[in-house]
């Protein structure tokens, strides 16, 4: 008995389609996988950089205000935070990472053989660091998703200049003298 060859090709062609299918879908899927992993891991170097960069920005601002030199035990976590950002942040994430760490660099310079705590040599540094957090936080946002909007403002990070300010009157008048 002869075997059709119609029933022979259409066999193949299903059985071609099948293989062709799951090759496709297993490529598809690594690819989504990658990319959840991606942005998970993302995720967590961005916020940790933000904690860390929390810390140390508190840090510098308290001790410039409190007429001392700040304390060494911010640095670790704020660098191990850049580094984890070196393998996996976008370039516009990155380079605003920069930008922002060369403003807390500024910052550490205001320490370098000085006594007065004269608020006009911290609100440049004060503003930039605003600045440089918003931007990195709006690149971070959209790396991780594009449909993020843009912020025009953060949530955390350098307090509002009002705060240092008040901070600043407080240790200036008698009541507030150590």
């Amino acid at each position: 008995m002869a075997v059709p060859w119609e029933l022979l090709i259409s066999t193949a062609g299903g059985v071609a389609a099948t293989v062709v299918g799951v090759i496709a879908g297993g490529i598809v899927g690594r690819r989504s996988q990658n990319r959840q992993w991606l942005q998970g891991t993302q995720t967590a170097a961005y916020e940790r950089f933000l904690q860390a960069f929390g810390a140390v920005e508190a840090e510098l601002r308290e001790a410039f205000l409190e007429e001392r030199e700040p304390a060494a035990h911010v640095w670790g976590p704020f660098n191990a935070g850049v580094q984890s950002l070196s393998l996996v942040a976008t370039r516009e994430a990155a380079t605003a990472a920069l930008q922002l760490c060369d403003v807390v660099e500024d910052f550490t310079i205001l320490f370098h053989g000085r006594q007065s705590t004269d608020l006009e040599e911290l609100r440049p540094i004060h503003s930039a660091l605003e600045e440089a957090h918003l931007k990195f936080v709006n690149a971070a946002r959209r790396s991780l998703d594009a449909s993020q909007e843009h912020l025009d403002q953060t949530l955390g990070g350098p307090s509002p200049w009002r705060g240092v300010v008040s901070f600043h009157a407080q240790r200036a008048t008698p009541d507030g003298a150590e």
